[in-house]
């Protein structure tokens, strides 16, 4: 006979739940759209039970829920939703269907906080204007723009795969002739070229400090929120993106700086200027910030840097033939960074008080008739809590460094 208790979730499983909601309440989220909540209910069962931790993600891919099942969480908090529309049938033919199916059978739940996060009070929207109101922990940089000829590539770490084509006829450890610049064709061409190119890189948020350690001081400024959200008690300052107001213009090269720093040093990101404008000599009054796809916060945002995970190519446009600049990081490298540095801690912080309080809810709802009352007994006597980010999680974009010491040919 089996032993699941089909119509509970786990104790601590209902700990997670309380402690989310404590920090981000459901209520906050736009529900025009969004899809937040307790998406994945998994049954427990006091035998094989899980343990008493949580796998943080941006994503719920198949790489996180092997990853979960590995760890034997008991829930996974995906910051996306997996689930946004109803569905007609559950399948192992639809990739996420089944991560869902196989995290079930394995006990593990799936919680979506989404937009609420990015509204509440010290959530993802001010996390990022804490990006872009901190000073750098080192002096501030002296940067310009790369005239021709002193382009300089990055380097590539130590780890990163490196693919050089061979020419025809030279092997390794074969001198090869010294060629002549080739003169800049005017069309593309099939001419050889010797070319390094290194492996995607993905910032890696976990590496970083944590933000307000980074950012000792503050540069003075207001801040605002740009969709105000009201009737949710205890925040009261909720609301969709944040509107930065420096009291003295900062250099744009300055923030592009705080920028990667603060989302954990990505070898590139991209940045759009009025045509008209070179990146060091613009002075930046105001930021509109909003996490992930920003178009329908910052659209009508009055600011003179836009800064936010993506943005269409027309909307970028439109906003630099305003005289506005933009700077963005691919979706979710604007939410990723948050799961450590703020969310792993405040979490952990909630939900020691919510499974105490668990706990004692359940040990006054055990009886002597209740089925396999020793085994609950033995899942609450567990008063350790953990939560953890996941290593999996990742950006599906990455950046492809070509290097070359043959300039002016064109790739193959």
């Amino acid at each position: 006979m089996s032993t699941y208790t089909t119509d509970r979730a786990s104790p601590f499983t209902r700990a997670v739940i309380s402690s989310m909601r404590r920090l981000y309440p459901e209520r906050l989220a736009d529900k025009d759209f969004d899809n937040t909540g307790l998406l994945l209910e998994a049954p427990f069962d006091p035998i094989r039970r899980q343990m008493n931790s949580v796998l943080l993600t941006i994503d719920l891919t198949k790489a996180v829920a092997d990853e979960a099942i590995q760890r034997k969480d008991c829930v996974v908090v995906s910051y996306h939703p997996i689930i946004f529309r109803g569905f007609k049938s559950l399948t192992l033919a639809d990739t996420q269907q089944q991560s869902l199916l196989r995290l079930a059978l394995e006990g593990i739940s799936v919680y979506s906080p989404h937009t609420a996060v990015d509204a509440a009070p010290g959530g993802l929207g001010d996390w990022l204007a804490d990006i872009v109101t901190g000073t750098l922990p080192e002096p501030e940089p002296s940067t310009h723009t790369a005239k021709e000829g002193e382009e300089k590539l990055p380097d590539l770490d130590e780890n990163e795969v490196r693919h050089k084509p061979v020419e025809d006829g030279v092997t390794d450890g074969a001198s090869v002739p010294e060629k002549k610049p080739a003169p800049k064709p005017k069309r593309p061409s099939m001419m050889p070229r010797s070319s390094t190119y290194s492996k995607p890189t993905y910032p890696k948020p976990a590496e970083t400090e944590k933000t307000l350690e980074a950012n000792s001081s503050e540069i003075r400024h207001t801040r605002r929120t740009i969709h105000p959200i009201s009737g949710v008690d205890g925040f009261e300052d909720a609301g969709m993106g944040r509107f930065v107001q420096y009291e003295e213009p900062q250099p744009l090269t300055h923030l592009i700086e705080r920028i990667a720093k603060g989302v954990g040093s990505p070898k590139g990101f991209p940045v759009a200027i009025p045509q008209n404008m070179q990146v060091e000599d613009i002075q930046i009054r105001s930021v509109g910030v909003c996490a992930g796809s920003g178009h329908s916060v910052l659209k009508d945002c009055d600011a003179d840097l836009l800064f936010t995970g993506e943005l269409s190519h027309h909307d970028a446009l439109r906003m630099t033939e305003q005289g506005k600049c933009v700077v963005t990081l691919f979706h979710s490298n604007s939410e990723r960074g948050f799961l450590s540095s703020v969310m792993k801690d405040k979490l952990a912080s909630v939900l020691r008080e919510e499974w105490e309080k668990v706990r004692n809810e359940v040990e006054g709802e055990i009886d002597a008739t209740m089925a396999l009352k020793e085994e609950w007994e033995d899942a609450i006597k567990d008063e350790d809590v953990l939560v953890e980010v996941s290593e999996k999680d990742r950006d599906p974009f990455g950046v492809v460094i070509l290097q070359s010491d043959q300039e002016g040919l064109p790739l193959r």
